[in-house]
């Protein structure tokens, strides 16, 4: 395997990709834009930047977003490396110090031998060459261009929205309380609760604040998962008391509030917190104003303020096959954000799955697919399904399974993790016996 592969993007998608070629022996050329280039969301110069949450969702192995980790576990994944190593107390969730599972990442990739960097913005793609585009959601410019001629300018996009970051030192604990939602895990969730005539107040002001306007507002669609939390405000209150401030299972004193405001660790030394489901693209005025509306929080640092952002993604059911593989130019495959996968695991599992893909195309081999009853290989049938006319980006779920188990609710996602990881130690078998493992 002499030939070197083209990875352009270091986010979790491909360094992830990276990683995987790298490990089997296969050269990369990761081309980077930061620092040379950096997006307004980005903060740092590290790869795998983490820029909504810190959460990783669900370790629980009898969710997929949980199965989805054993899973790339089993085929070592960087990105799970790293989130292990710089855990965080977040409950039945994997959450991490996002500076440090970022720097982890970063420290993996640039000392590996097989893997160059090049901190250079991309371009031009070369049907030609070999090839993984991990640009990410927020590709924009020539290199954006180059992926629309590739695909035929069929593209499709959504806008997404980063959560607020305050430090905990100014967190007012005479009205805050430590607690998870359901007694989930130690209490690892700062809790802020609101009489309902606090929540009238803040629902009002938070309703009638002042937005960023995005550009090309007339096209705005906004990903079910990541909504905005004005826009989910808009929709009635009670989107937001069965959403993000839901109070149940929060009692103090044994009782309720009405509704509640909970803040998740950000950081490994516990010293930064976000306002969980409050992604927003409200000016940071606004957000200011409103964020110390919340009782508890009156005197809130805010040390990072919600931005807006857009998120791109390619049509992929017309533009990719099962192994994130382009029908029209076989040797450039896709990964991540782009592909049409939503979340932070779920896209590093694409670049995993797309590398090792990609190696079993360089040794003329015939690639063998995930079944669509792992996550992995759910997702990837999801995205390149052709019955689907409008690719909507979704999350890692049980729903995309294609399974015949005939079993109650909670059996059946017994049952999923069993044969999902069955078929993963297949899987992991058949590459050893091709030397691509």
């Amino acid at each position: 395997m002499a030939k070197r592969v083209k990875v352009i993007g270091a986010g979790l998608a491909g360094s992830e990709a990276a990683y995987q070629l790298a490990k089997r022996g296969i050269a990369v050329d990761l081309y980077e834009m930061k620092p040379t280039k950096r997006h307004p969301a980005f903060q740092s110069d590290n790869f795998a930047e983490l820029i909504c949450s810190n959460s990783l969702r669900s370790a629980n192995i009898e969710n997929a977003a949980g199965l989805l980790k054993v899973e790339m576990r089993s085929l070592d994944s960087l990105i799970i490396q790293s989130a292990d190593c710089n855990q965080v107390e977040a409950g039945s969730s994997l959450a991490v110090d996002r500076e440090g599972f970022s720097r982890y990442i970063t420290d993996k990739i640039k000392n590996h031998p097989n893997i160059a960097i090049h901190y250079e913005e991309v371009s031009h793609i070369d049907p030609n060459e070999l090839t993984i585009v991990a640009a990410g959601p927020l590709c924009e410019g020539a290199l954006s261009k180059a992926i629309g001629a590739l695909c035929d300018e069929d593209y499709l996009y959504f806008f997404d929205a980063v959560a607020p970051i305050i430090e905990k030192d100014s967190i007012d604990f005479n009205k805050a309380y430590y607690k998870s939602r359901y007694e989930e895990g130690k209490g690892d969730y700062i809790n802020c609760p609101m009489t309902k005539e606090e929540f009238f107040v803040f629902y009002n002001e938070v309703i009638n604040a002042e937005c960023i306007k995005p550009k090309e507002v007339d096209k705005e669609i906004f990903f079910e998962g990541c909504m905005p939390f004005e826009v989910m405000a808009k929709r009635g209150l009670k989107t937001l008391l069965f959403g993000p401030m839901k109070p149940v299972g929060l009692e103090k004193d044994g009782e309720r509030p009405y509704a509640v405001v909970q803040l998740r660790q950000d950081n490994a030394i516990d010293t930064l917190y976000n306002l969980v489901g409050f992604q927003t693209h409200l000016t940071f005025g606004e957000q200011k104003r409103i964020i110390r509306l919340i009782p508890g929080l009156e005197k809130a640092n805010i040390v990072r303020y919600g931005v807006m952002h857009r998120n791109t993604y390619i049509n992929s059911p017309k533009v990719l096959n099962h192994f994130y593989q382009m029908k029209k130019y076989p040797n450039i495959f896709f990964a991540g954000q782009i592909s049409g996968v939503e979340g932070y695991i779920e896209s590093a599992a694409s670049g995993l799955y797309a590398a090792i893909n990609m190696a079993q195309y360089l040794a003329n081999e015939d690639i063998i697919a995930l079944p669509s009853d792992t996550v992995i290989g759910s997702m990837a049938a999801y995205i390149s399904n052709e019955q689907i006319a409008k690719l909507v980006p979704m999350n890692a779920n049980f729903g995309i399974f294609h399974s015949d188990i005939i079993a109650s609710k909670q059996e059946k996602r017994k049952l999923y993790g069993t044969i999902a990881l069955g078929k993963i130690e297949e899987y992991k078998t058949k590459l050893n016996e091709k030397g691509i493992g």
